[in-house]
């Protein structure tokens, strides 16, 4: 049995009919509501959905299909992708120190 898990828009009112989708969506708006919407994405897992999905992302800006024709080398290929998304956020990370 699945449920969604789909963030409710911001301006949500609950539904008045008491179907059992309507009855779980009014569930989710008083939960959304009394946690938070921040709290709720990562209480409910979806917080760590929307991290993956901008890492497959950007994986795809790197193109979008595999050159490799055997599985080994496929795989090589995903591992010097991701290498070189390491090394932009790398690059991109800001690197401080302590003054005293």
């Amino acid at each position: 049995d699945a449920h969604a898990l789909i963030p409710p828009r911001k301006n949500a009112k609950p539904w008045k009919d008491q179907k059992l989708r309507s009855l779980e969506r009014n569930e989710l708006l008083k939960t959304v509501k009394r946690l938070g919407r921040t709290l709720w994405k990562k209480w409910s897992g979806y917080h760590r959905r929307s991290l993956v999905e901008t890492k497959m992302h950007c994986i795809k800006l790197l193109g979008d299909k595999l050159t490799a024709r055997s599985f080994s080398s496929q795989v090589n290929e995903i591992h010097a992708r991701i290498a070189v998304l390491n090394k932009f956020t790398e690059l991109g990370r800001p690197h401080t120190q302590v003054v005293t």
